[in-house]
């Protein structure tokens, strides 16, 4: 069952995010066979940064977590806080994962 990873930005975190956004990119298309979804959590105004968040396709909390910890955003302290939850899927791409009753 995939994890949901939820990523806040630490305050004052943008000049490190955009100097490592790159390896961060390379680190993303590596483990794109992992990822269900992902992408930045963003202000109202589309351009202010507020974190990450990552659905990952992993049997484990701690798969989870490595993942999180191999992220060059992670490594480069962009990160104040992150969670981890577990995910069930109900809908993804439009398609529906509920069991049919």
């Amino acid at each position: 069952m995939p994890f949901l990873i939820e990523a806040w930005d630490n305050p004052d975190s943008q000049p490190v995010r955009a100097g490592t956004l790159k390896p961060h990119l390379e680190f993303l298309a590596q483990n794109a066979a992992k990822l269900l979804a992902a992408g930045a959590k963003l202000e109202d105004d589309g351009k202010t940064m507020l974190g990450s968040f990552y659905i990952v396709d992993v049997e484990t909390r701690a798969e989870a977590e490595a993942f999180l910890a191999a992220d060059p955003f992670a490594q480069a302290g962009v990160f104040g806080r992150s969670v981890i939850t577990r995910w069930r899927k109900a809908y993804l791409d439009g398609q529906c994962y509920l069991p049919k009753s």
